[in-house]
């Protein structure tokens, strides 16, 4: 392959050296005509010599046979003319100092550029030119059988997906159009194809090519970043006009061959409820975690595995993995050791609850940061499994926290969920106690310096337990989709969010982020998660990406909110102040908690609650820690002792 590719740009090189010495020729005619040449052709052939000599020296080191003439772009033509002009420089200045440029008139210097620049601009760009119209010259035939699709996004997107239908005599579509998002590009073309008008206005472009027999069948998205709401808008839009919706790969969609041809992927579910990610500031991540032990409970989760993958891509000097599920735990060392198999790692079987196991864990690979992602989540099981959830939530977060006070660890991370903002489960009070008691240990001044972060964050897409992969099973055995209320919304971010967010405000918290941005003692990092879906849209947009008629094909149940259940979900307690960061995208509840003495008699006392299997009493001491706790208690007894 190398030599192949050599051989092609000594090729051109030759093909260049031809065009210097012609160009020079040229330009002395254009300038003289030919009689110019009778006098003195003994120096026009040396002159010429040189020329062409000069232009062979300065055009191999200039980039010039590093690009491809298929792709010969702006960045050629800039090689080119850097090369051109150096070489006309140095001519001129060898000609001064031979033969004082007589009897060479200025001009034909001038002339000489831009002559040059032509002929060898020119065989690159009309190279291309043949290449991506090629389709083109005999398109009469093959419009047949094609796909008529519209593209929404008037931008780089669009441009690479037209280029890559023109390449491509098989391609299977054909575009008639594109949708621009404002109207500053309505009007105007992409390789001659018009942008037509905005995406207010599908309806009337569709009407207006359906009567010019060139009806759409597809709406092709060519921008990766859309916001969600306006994706969910589009498909409702694509439905009621009988059309397909579909995105080009995004640039991380990496082929695994050397295929030219741009394929189109259906709209997931994910493209509907995201929004543009801000980027976040990942060398301070980078300086957190690179040379340091890490260590992250429940690390088998959906969350606590997703750290993993992050925290290895950044280089510690080693990562202890710790879950109670031996099935995860193998899972995700598993994958790691194929992942990232240069970074030492070690799986330990921890439950939280055990504070013996915890502190022995902690003394034996004395981590410099702590991610304490282990707990019970589910609100209905919490909610059958009442001591379970204190003992895991509340208790086991006190064990990890009290032994990274103990052992010294730099910054200890504790994983929250907005269900902790005024709660109406016990898995809500729990984390919300859990967070409590997080705070007052990083307001409290102790002796080993220990940071706690406390990250609060909505529903995450695609977890274990979540409404998406449920209605996924739900649709894959044919519905209905059960929804419990019509009006219930919720918060959702992907697990890669949720994770870098994590990161994130651990950098602030340890001061690796540049500039004064710092998280104040006590307070929560939330992510600024937009507006919040109505899980009843949700289900009637999957139902529609698997090509079916909501409450016709597939129907939508309503089987009402389950003991615990909130039917709006909350990020900011109406106490909890915001404080700004420098962070774009990270926002901070400012801290809200009791005194560290008074809460851990509390806890003492809920811990002996729990040991004495006293489900009242320790709901009792829940409602007085959380005052705004809203649960039904006498709902929680009864399924806990039914």
């Amino acid at each position: 392959m190398f030599h192949r590719l050599h051989s092609r740009g000594l090729i051109v090189y030759g093909h260049d050296i031809f065009m210097a010495a012609a160009s020079f020729l040229l330009s002395v005619y254009l300038r003289l005509g030919l009689w110019g040449f009778e006098i003195y052709p003994e120096r026009w052939a040396a002159a010429c010599l040189l020329f062409t000599a000069i232009c062979a020296v300065v055009f191999w080191p200039s980039g010039m046979y590093r690009g491809v003439w298929r792709y010969a772009s702006l960045n050629d033509l800039w090689a080119i003319t850097k090369a051109v002009t150096v070489a006309i420089l140095i001519f001129a200045f060898v000609m001064f100092i031979w033969i004082r440029l007589e009897p060479l008139p200025r001009s034909v210097l001038l002339i000489n550029w831009f002559v040059l620049m032509a002929l060898l601009g020119g065989p690159r760009f009309f190279y291309r030119l043949l290449k991506d119209r090629r389709i083109d010259f005999a398109r009469g035939n093959r419009t047949k059988g094609r796909v008529l699709v519209m593209l929404v996004g008037a931008g780089d997107g669009a441009e690479l997906f037209i280029r890559s239908l023109r390449s491509t005599p098989e391609s299977g579509y054909e575009v008639v159009g594109i949708i621009a998002e404002n109207t500053r590009r309505v009007g105007r073309e992409i390789h001659g194809v018009k942008v037509l008008g905005t995406t207010e206005q599908i309806i009337e472009i569709a009407a207006s090519l359906r009567s010019l027999g060139r009806a759409p069948q597809r709406l092709i998205l060519t921008k990766d970043d859309m916001d969600g709401a306006a994706v969910r808008g589009l498909l409702d839009t694509s439905n009621k006009l009988g059309m397909t919706m579909a995105r080009t790969p995004k640039i991380t969609d990496f082929r695994p061959d050397n295929s030219e041809t741009m394929e189109t992927k259906p709209i997931n579910v994910t493209d509907l409820l995201g929004r543009p990610q801000v980027p976040l500031d990942r060398n301070s991540m980078e300086r957190l975690v690179k040379g340091k032990c890490v260590m992250v409970t429940g690390a088998g989760g959906s969350i606590g595995s997703e750290l993993v993958r992050q925290v290895c891509a950044f280089s510690p000097s080693k990562v202890v993995l710790s879950d109670n599920s031996e099935f995860a735990l193998y899972n995700v060392d598993l994958e790691m050791s194929e992942i990232t198999p240069g970074v030492p790692r070690y799986a330990q079987y921890l439950d939280v609850r055990d504070a013996k196991r915890v502190i022995r864990v902690m003394e034996t690979h004395r981590p410099d940061l702590v991610f304490h992602a282990a707990a019970l989540k589910h609100v209905p099981i919490v909610e059958d499994n009442i001591l379970d959830g204190i003992e895991t939530n509340v208790q086991g977060t006190i064990n990890v926290a009290d032994a990274c006070v103990e052992q010294g660890v730099g910054v200890m991370v504790l994983i929250s969920t907005d269900k902790a903002v005024n709660p109406t489960s016990v898995m809500g009070a729990t984390k919300r106690i859990a967070e409590s008691y997080c705070q007052s240990l990083d307001m409290t001044v102790n002796g080993s310096g220990t940071r706690f972060v406390t990250v609060r964050f909505g529903n995450v897409l695609g977890s274990t337990g979540s409404v998406v992969p449920l209605f996924q099973r739900q649709l894959a055995n044919g519905g209905p989709l059960t929804v419990t209320h019509r009006d219930m919304t919720r918060f959702f971010m992907t697990v890669r969010e949720a994770v870098e967010l994590v990161l994130q405000a651990s950098a602030l918290a340890a001061g690796t982020t540049e500039g004064d941005g710092e998280v104040p003692k006590g307070n929560i990092c939330v992510l600024d998660m937009g507006e919040p879906v109505r899980i009843y849209d949700l289900a009637e947009q999957m139902i529609r990406l698997a090509g079916h008629v909501p409450g016709k094909d597939v129907a939508i149940k309503i089987v009402g909110i389950r003991p615990g259940e909130k039917l709006h979900e909350e990020v900011f307690h109406g106490s909890e102040p915001l404080v700004s960061t420098d962070c774009a995208g990270i926002l901070l509840a400012a801290p809200r908690t009791a005194d560290i003495n008074d809460l851990t008699k509390a806890i003492a006392q809920i811990k002996a609650q729990c040991s004495a299997f006293d489900i009242d009493g320790s709901l009792t001491t829940i409602q007085e820690l959380v005052p705004e706790f809203s649960g039904s208690r006498n709902e929680a007894r009864t399924a806990a002792s039914a």
